[in-house]
């Protein structure tokens, strides 16, 4: 679920076990449902501090895709040759 700032201020919202989430002016962040329904949030939700949308599931289903637009190590040119590693 995607989080929205509607407030003219920035925002520190607590979440259950103890999280916090700070939203900037207009920022937007990602919750759980379930923090969707603790008491701090619902409050914002009905001041009309925030708003939430159900976008969770639209950014999972395009990052499974096979993007021709990703370069891979190849097109790119890297190898192994390039990467070093251990005491220098």
């Amino acid at each position: 679920m995607e989080i929205r700032n509607t407030a003219k201020r920035p925002l520190k919202i607590s979440l259950p076990a103890g999280k916090r989430l700070f939203l900037g002016i207009g920022g937007t962040g990602q919750i759980t449902p379930k923090a969707a329904e603790h008491p701090p949030v619902k409050k914002l939700l009905e001041a009309g501090d925030i708003e939430i949308t159900d976008a969770g599931h639209a950014g999972a289903v395009k990052s499974t895709g096979n993007d021709s637009s990703i370069p891979t190590s190849s097109a790119q040119g890297g190898g192994r040759a390039s990467r070093q590693s251990g005491d220098r």
